[in-house]
This record gives C-alpha cells, structure tokens and sequence, in this order.
C-alpha cells in the first residue's frame, strides 16, 4: 500500500479560481532586509500585471455577453411568438435579413419547426420546443456567466488595491530604513571624530 503524499498548502481562491492577494500586514513578513526589497516589489508588480491582465480579458468577455445576450432573447421571444400562433391562422408577412444591406419579404405560415444558427455557417432545424428549450438555457447560461464575470472584475479589482497597497508598504518601509541606517551611519561617524555620542 503506498504511502499517501501529504496536501500541499492551496493558496485560497475565489469559486473560479483566482487567487487572491496576500495582505502585507507586517511587511517583516514578506522582507527581511533592504536586500529582500527589490525581488519584493518586482514580484508585487507581476502580480498586479497579472491581475490587470485578468481585468482586461474579464471585461472582454462581459462586453462580448452583453452583445450576445440581446440577440438571444430577441430570437426567443420570435421562437415564443411563433409558438404561438394556432394551426390553421394567416400567414405572417415578414422582411429578413439576407445580408448587410440585402432584405426579402416571407410569408411565414403557423409552423412547428425553426431553424436556428448555431455559428460556424451551421444552422439546425429545431421542433419549437426544443428550440425555445436551447434558447431559454443558452440565455440563463449567458446571464450566470455575466454575473460570474461582473462578480470576478470587482474581485479583481480589491485584489490590484491590495498588491498597490502592498507595494506602497514595502516601499515605504524601504525609504524608512534608508533613513534610520543614514542617521546610524552619520551617529557613527560623529562618534569617530569626536569619540562621543552627538546627542
């Protein structure tokens, strides 16, 4: 029986995966000495660069749900409205897109099948259930993903306040010890040219 290998230590995340930002509480804690500093911030910013990166696509991909989510429920509430009409009822004049600037009229009679694109130049005939079924999840799915999104781009965003704060700590304790090891380096030398303390 092998031996179980022990859990590594999983730095807590949000519910998709992103890590978040260590708080600098004591900056002793993350520097020992001025030596520590530079390879502290430098590490500081990646991880802020990282986090922008993943506002940047988080926002991408919100604005891009957003310019979907339009055209889903506008197919669905045709598929609903088609769904409708009784058997047997007038055929609906219709005008339809064929390209940008290219229109042709339909007469569109009571029907039980639509067909749907699905991208890639594919498009698939649906019973009006089905496809009122695909549209309905495809647009709660949409929807959920937008939440996701909106929620994971204010996460970010206290995250990049976090590192900034972070790195202002760091560099601050920095210029804080320039100064204390400046004054004991100018103590010491009045010490050596009077032999006294200067206080």
């Amino acid at each position: 029986m092998a031996d179980k290998e022990p859990k590594k230590d999983v730095a807590p995340t949000n519910p998709r995966g992103i890590p978040y930002a260590p708080f600098v509480d004591k900056v002793e804690d993350y520097v020992t000495s001025r030596a520590d500093v530079e390879a502290t911030l430098k590490n500081f910013q990646e991880m802020i660069s990282k986090y922008q990166f993943m506002e940047a696509n988080q926002q991408r991909r919100a604005a891009g749900l957003k310019d979907k989510m339009p055209d889903i429920q506008k197919t669905l509430d045709t598929v609903r409205f088609l769904k409708s009409r009784k058997p047997g009822s007038d055929p609906i004049e219709a005008t339809f897109e064929l390209n940008d600037t290219l229109y042709a009229k339909a007469h569109i009679p009571p029907t039980d099948e639509v067909y749907l694109w699905l991208g890639a130049n594919v498009m698939l005939s649906y019973p009006i259930d089905e496809a009122e079924e695909l549209l309905s999840s495809k647009l709660a799915a949409a929807k959920q993903s937008l939440e996701n999104c909106e929620e994971d781009l204010d996460f970010l965003r206290e995250q990049i306040t976090t590192m900034e704060v972070a790195t202002a700590r760091v560099y601050n304790w920095d210029v804080t010890m320039k100064r204390k090891e400046k004054n004991e380096h100018g103590a010491l030398e009045d010490v050596a040219k009077d032999g006294t303390p200067n206080g």
